[in-house]
């Protein structure tokens, strides 16, 4: 046989086919995945899991202690309602997040209701791929979601959605609101960003 027919020959021949990709039960998935503690997040989307480094990092620690210091000072707080971290919530059918912070009402705390929270706060590293971060703003919004906060420590901005189309950037002395989710949650971008002493 010569080389050009047996070249002719292996091109050919059908390719291997694609691994199938496998999904999981939403169930499946909280037993492998809710409990694990290895450095990363892992949530649900229809079936897949979506792993990505844990973004709550030593180094942005001190934004989850001002933010959660200021909230102690809201309404919502002397009601017995928490501003949760990274607890699991369904956003849609099929699909369930842990946004690095969310408003969670003493009702929801109750009856252990995993709905998606009317504020959500996520916080953006260098490594989030932003097309993800802003698909998963779109569905907040889809799932009920009032009032979503990107917060950008690489940028010292805040950047509030009150629906995917408006948006407030805070920086510096401009004041960021969780209204009217919660009106007396406000605090500077300055103040999210200061770090400790």
């Amino acid at each position: 046989m010569s080389t050009a027919a047996s070249l002719s020959e292996r091109s050919a021949a059908p390719l291997p086919a694609d691994k199938e990709k496998r999904f999981l039960t939403l169930q499946a998935f909280r037993r492998r995945y809710s409990e694990r503690e290895d450095g990363y997040k892992y949530e649900y989307n229809e079936g897949e899991v979506e792993k990505t480094e844990s973004k709550m990092k030593v180094n942005q620690f001190y934004i989850v202690n001002n933010l959660t210091r200021r909230f102690t000072r809201t309404k919502a707080f002397a009601n017995g309602d928490a501003l949760a971290i990274e607890t699991e919530q369904i956003t849609l059918p099929n699909r369930l997040r842990r946004p690095d912070l969310h408003y969670l009402p003493l009702q929801k705390i109750k009856t252990s209701d995993e709905s998606i929270s009317d504020f959500v706060i996520e916080i953006i590293s260098e490594r989030d791929n932003i097309k993800r971060v802003y698909k998963k703003v779109e569905e907040y919004f889809a799932a009920g979601v009032k009032v979503v906060w990107l917060v950008f420590p690489d940028l010292d901005q805040v950047h509030i959605y009150t629906s995917i189309f408006d948006v407030t950037i805070c920086k510096d002395d401009k004041i960021c609101s969780a209204a009217p989710v919660l009106p007396d949650f406000d605090i500077s971008a300055g103040e999210i960003f200061t770090r400790p002493e």
